[in-house]
């Protein structure tokens, strides 16, 4: 049996109670460390599972898939993902190949960002898509999200912004003459974010973003409630251009999310998340008079 377990999101016990017994069932025990990262290191996961863990990186896990799903048709193998095992399409991928060589395949659910993100505030209902920012470089800087965010404003839904990070890359050099040297890992801040969607905006002029009339809300470490205030959940909110202005430590430690506030904002929505808002005279007054919600 493969069993491709949800760690959720923020340390060792996380784990839902089903996950742990499957992990000390496995003979062995994978740690996908890439598409996420978990706020906690792998030896703390040892400690707490008594199993040992062994990283599975991108290689591992996208052209090395074999070597995880060797003989999970005898015995119980664990692949362990961040938040939930659905959460990113490379966990798909790696079921089908087993479902293709005979093995079972068993995944067991846990919160992720993608219902997490409830925690500022804003209702999951009145989200649309959600998109990914990946980091601009001086040629290439996709903008197919701006698409994604537009189609959602025209809902007036909320639309989830992934912020890009970067985990064991080479640089293009590295990359084109083989040497397996990597970069540190960077991980991307709110201001950088909502800087790079100004850009596009800019580019665009389509009027989907606007520095002082586009409510928004930055997430980091969702879900952690552990450790000193600076490594806990932190949650702030205001004008695209308020946060931009704002220093990138105020916002935490990463991972960082982004949430655009969608028109179709409720006024329960704007009393809640206004306990986080940089001003809350401006988060009313935009509220009120841009999405037109009415408040007391």
């Amino acid at each position: 049996m493969l069993y491709i377990i949800g760690l959720g999101l923020c340390d060792e016990k996380d784990i839902t109670v089903r996950g742990l017994e499957a992990v000390k069932s496995s003979s062995r025990v994978y740690l996908e460390a890439y598409t996420s990262i978990l706020l906690v290191n792998k030896e703390r996961l040892e400690t707490f599972y008594g199993k040992e863990v062994i990283v599975a990186d991108r290689d591992m896990v996208e052209a090395q898939a074999e070597e995880i799903l060797h003989g999970a048709d005898k015995q119980d193998v664990s692949l362990l993902v961040v938040g939930d095992p659905f959460g990113a399409t490379t966990h798909i991928d790696i079921v089908l190949r087993a479902r293709s060589s005979g093995i079972s395949v068993r995944v067991i659910h846990n919160a992720s960002i993608m219902n997490a993100v409830g925690a500022c505030g804003l209702q999951l209902y009145n989200f649309g898509q959600t998109v990914s920012l990946v980091f601009f470089t001086d040629t290439w800087k996709p903008d197919s999200f701006y698409d994604r965010i537009r189609e959602n404003m025209g809902l007036g839904l909320h639309t989830l912004v992934l912020l890009d990070i970067k985990v064991k890359e080479q640089s293009e050099e590295n990359l084109a003459r083989g040497r397996k040297i990597y970069e540190p890992p960077r991980y991307m801040s709110i201001p950088q974010a909502v800087s790079q969607l100004l850009e596009v905006e800019s580019l665009r002029s389509e009027n989907v973003l606007s520095p002082r009339a586009t409510l928004a809300i930055a997430l980091s470490r969702v879900g952690c409630d552990t450790g000193s205030d600076n490594t806990q959940q932190r949650i702030v909110c205001g004008t695209l251009e308020q946060l931009s202005e704002q220093s990138p430590e105020s916002f935490g430690e990463p991972l960082h999310s982004l949430v655009i506030v969608g028109k179709r904002l409720h006024h329960l929505e704007v009393v809640y998340a206004e306990e986080y808002a940089v001003c809350k005279e401006t988060w009313r007054r935009v509220a009120a008079e841009v999405y037109g919600c009415a408040l007391d």
